[in-house]
């Protein structure tokens, strides 16, 4: 990665980290509010999670991957 090119590598993995969650939520039946519930964010935190506006620190990945039942390393498999 050469780091003229770091903003549209990070814009790519925000949007497939968003789009991960996004069908974990569909899979497991959830609305993003079910979502909010459970790991205790606020809807619209999710929302912007979803469309990739959002860089999630490493510890609410961690609390994703817990929700979902999954290991960190499996949850960052994009």
């Amino acid at each position: 990665m050469h780091c003229n090119n770091f903003a549209e590598v990070k814009s790519d993995i925000l949007i497939k980290f968003g789009n991960k969650i996004r069908e974990l939520r569909n899979e497991k039946g959830w609305s993003q509010e079910t979502l909010a519930d459970k790991t205790g964010f606020h809807r619209t935190y999710i929302g912007m999670i979803e469309r990739g506006e959002r860089n999630l620190s490493l510890k609410n990945v961690e609390i994703f991957a817990e929700c979902f039942g999954l290991t960190m390393s499996d949850l960052l498999k994009l």
